[in-house]
């Protein structure tokens, strides 16, 4: 039976596909960021194009919410890779990315491992976050942060993988802060709930980080990397304090789904190919010209962006 969370789940997918290519495009024609700064969300929010991307990713938020009332956090969260292979589809079909071979063959191993987890997964109430594990949510904002700062300063694909890798980790936790707080009751609690705050301040450390991945170059490699540090932990917590079941007798599908998407998307950190450059700030230098070109007639001149491979 199709229960409302996996059409929630489906949705979710696709609206996260769709807002990470959003922002990657937005993230490549902004200029880059050395700092982890909330001065990079700032200037990429002037571009309608990420506001765009934000507006896609907070559906995929709202859904995977919605999802995760009945649904177990290990599938819901392996599930938004699924949506890197929306993005990497969309990136070929509308952008003209060139993906290797290797990126094809991930992306199909990735999907077939969220079939796994789809197959083995079962429906069930969450139960709800102890003290302890308030606290350490809280405890992780600081640590995450604290890490950012000196990530902030690596650069090239090495800092796509390790700024989305703490990304992952802040929206993990979100997650985590998400799943009980999704089986509150009523508004009045489910406002005065520590967890929404923590929510809160998980998803805009996050997405800071995550901007910051981007524009290091690869949108797969930051996504991949994000996807992978957020579902094994979430998925860990999820089955051992907040009460995630799967079928009997289908252990072993969980477990190869997990892996085989774990698997993937850590593979595609180190497979994936840069697919932006930036050229924000590059400067045209004008060309000297003799009085024959001086004369009036159509001028060529450089855009301030190309086309994303």
């Amino acid at each position: 039976m199709v229960t409302s969370g996996w059409l929630f789940l489906g949705a979710m997918i696709v609206a996260y596909g769709v807002g990470n290519l959003l922002q990657s495009v937005a993230a490549a024609r902004t200029s880059p960021e050395r700092r982890l700064h909330l001065s990079l969300l700032v200037r990429l929010c002037a571009h309608r194009v990420y506001l765009l991307g934000i507006g896609c990713q907070f559906l995929g938020f709202l859904l995977a919410f919605l999802a995760r009332r009945e649904l177990p956090l290990f599938l819901v969260q392996a599930s938004v890779a699924a949506g890197l292979g929306v993005t990497a589809l969309l990136g070929v079909a509308v952008l003209k990315w060139r993906l290797p071979p290797a990126e094809v063959v991930l992306l199909a191993v990735l999907s077939a491992g969220i079939c796994g987890l789809v197959l083995a997964a079962r429906p069930a109430p969450s139960q709800q976050l102890a003290a302890g594990g308030r606290a350490g949510l809280g405890i992780a904002v600081a640590a995450i942060a604290a890490s950012g700062l000196f990530a902030a300063r690596l650069r090239g694909a090495r800092g796509s993988v390790v700024l989305g890798s703490l990304a992952g980790l802040a929206f993990g936790a979100a997650a985590v802060a998400a799943r009980p707080l999704a089986a509150v009751d009523s508004w009045q609690r489910f406002v005065a709930n520590p967890l929404l705050y923590l929510l809160i301040v998980h998803t805009i450390l996050g997405q800071l980080l995550l901007g910051l991945a981007m524009q290091r170059g690869s949108t797969t490699a930051a996504v991949a990397a994000m996807d992978a540090a957020a579902a094994a932990p979430a998925a860990v917590i999820g089955l051992l304090l907040l009460g995630d079941r799967i079928w009997p007798g289908r252990e072993w599908l969980a477990a190869v789904g997990f892996v085989l998407t774990l698997g993937a998307v850590l593979g595609l950190t180190r497979y994936a190919q840069p697919q932006h450059h930036h050229v924000h700030n590059r400067r045209r230098v004008p060309r000297r010209r003799s009085a024959a070109a001086a004369a009036p007639g159509p001028e060529l001149v450089g855009s301030g962006t190309r086309p994303a491979r």
